[in-house]
Order: structure tokens, then sequence, then C-alpha cells
């Protein structure tokens, strides 16, 4: 079973977490069932970038992203070539090491 090891956030998850994965999974589902609340202002429809996250590892592994998440990720703080959305990036098969920028564009941020 595929892990994701999200790294230290100093908000979101201090001490980083390891977390168990399903194949087919999103990064974004795994992260919330595991008490890591990383924003998603549109709910999950790759219609914002609060979910932005960088792969570290095993970012080839995923499927290639479509035309409207690049379209959405051009619009992140702090882009890398190796960016997702985590709602939209499916683990397949393959361990993830997860970064979370430690910004995100949300102008109606309800948890603040």
């Amino acid at each position: 079973m595929p892990q994701i090891i999200f790294l230290p956030h100093e908000e979101l998850c201090p001490d980083g977490a390891v977390a168990e994965a399903q194949d087919g999974d999103t990064v974004l589902d795994v992260a919330l069932r595991n008490g890591i609340d990383i924003e998603h202002a549109c709910e999950k429809s790759c219609a914002c970038t609060t979910c932005h996250v960088v792969v570290r590892e095993g970012f080839d592994s995923l499927a290639e992203s479509d035309e409207l998440e690049d379209d959405m990720l051009d619009k992140a703080w702090g882009l890398e070539p190796e960016s997702r959305l985590s709602c939209q990036a499916c683990v397949a098969g393959e361990d993830l090491v997860v970064e979370i920028p430690k910004y995100t564009i949300n102008m109606v941020s309800e948890n603040h």
C-alpha cells in the first residue's frame, strides 16, 4: 500500500506525517483523512489554487495534469516544476513525498 510522506509544515503538520493511501486517492483526500487540513476553497473542483502542493518524490508516478489544472497552477504561489493541485493528483502505486507551501492565495479563507 503506498504512503504519502507530508513534510513538516509550520501550521498544518509541524512534525510532518506519514499516511497510508490507496491507489486512486487524491493527495488532498489522504491529507484530510489524516487531520492535515490543506485548504481547498473550491471544494475539490479544480477551480482555485488553495490546495497547491509540491511533490518532492514520486512525481513521475502521477498521471499528467490536464489543461484546466495547468491553468489553475499558473496562478499558484511558489509554483515549481513538481507543483500539483492536491485535489487532482491521484496516488498511483508509488510512495510520494509532499511539501505543502507556506502560503496560499486565498482571499476568503474562513479558517483564519
